[in-house]
C-alpha cells in the first residue's frame, strides 16, 4: 500500500469516527410510538432499554414505579426493547408477546406481567398471560406465527447499540446515558438533579 493510500485510509477512519453518533446519547428521539408513562410535557423523560429476561431490568421496574410516583406529573418514562439473545433465550419472544399487547392497548399490564412472571417465559406461558391481559387471542396468535413486530424490536436494538447500549437495563435521561451499575439512586440523583431537587 502507498503512503497516499495508507494516508487516505486513515483520514477516512478518522472522518468516520467524528461523524459516528455521539455515544451515551439517545440516537432516535422519543415519539409517538413509543411505550410512554407519564405527561408529553414533562420536563425530563427517562428511556430504559431493557429486556424482560434480564433480572436486573426486573428489579428496576419497582424502582422506576417509584420514581414516577415521587416525580408525578414532571417525569414521563418510555419502555424500549433490548433482548439479549445470547444470554436470555425466551427474551425477544416476551418482547414480541408485549408487542403484541401493545397493539391491543395493552402493553403496560403485559409489561408488568412479564416481568412478575420472569421465569416462566416459555411460548404456552406467554400465550396464558395474553389472555390473562384480556387480548383478542386471534389477533394475538397470528401476530406472533407471523412475527409481525420482530422488525419493531430490531430497530429498538439498533437504536439501543447506536446509543451507546452495551448491557440491560440502560436508561436515558433527557437523552444522556444514566449510570445505574451502582444502583438504582444514581437514577433518582440524575432525574433530581434535572428538576432541581
Amino acid at each position: 500500500m502507498s503512503w497516499f493510500a495508507a494516508a487516505a485510509a486513515i483520514t477516512d477512519r478518522v472522518a468516520e469516527t467524528v461523524n459516528r453518533p455521539h455515544h451515551f446519547e439517545l440516537t432516535v428521539p422519543v415519539s409517538a410510538v413509543d411505550h410512554i408513562l407519564g405527561p408529553e410535557h414533562a420536563p425530563v423523560t427517562v428511556v430504559e432499554y431493557g429486556d424482560f429476561e434480564c433480572p436486573n431490568c426486573k428489579q428496576a421496574v419497582p424502582a422506576v414505579k417509584q420514581l414516577l410516583a415521587r416525580f408525578a406529573e414532571r417525569v414521563r418514562f418510555v419502555y424500549r426493547h433490548f433482548p439479549l439473545e445470547g444470554v436470555h433465550p425466551q427474551a425477544l419472544l416476551a418482547a414480541e408477546a408485549a408487542e403484541c399487547a401493545g397493539a391491543q392497548g395493552k402493553f403496560w399490564p403485559m409489561h408488568d406481567l412479564l416481568f412478575d412472571s420472569q421465569p416462566h417465559l416459555k411460548p404456552t406461558q406467554l400465550h396464558n398471560y395474553a389472555q390473562q391481559v384480556q387480548l383478542d387471542m386471534t389477533r394475538y396468535t397470528a401476530e406472533m406465527d407471523d412475527h409481525v413486530y420482530l422488525q419493531r424490536i430490531r430497530e429498538h436494538l439498533r437504536s439501543g447499540t447506536a446509543s451507546g447500549v452495551r448491557s440491560t437495563p440502560a436508561f436515558f435521561v433527557n437523552g444522556r446515558i444514566q449510570d445505574v451499575s451502582y444502583g438504582m439512586r444514581a437514577l433518582f440523583q440524575g432525574v433530581g438533579a434535572l428538576l432541581g431537587k
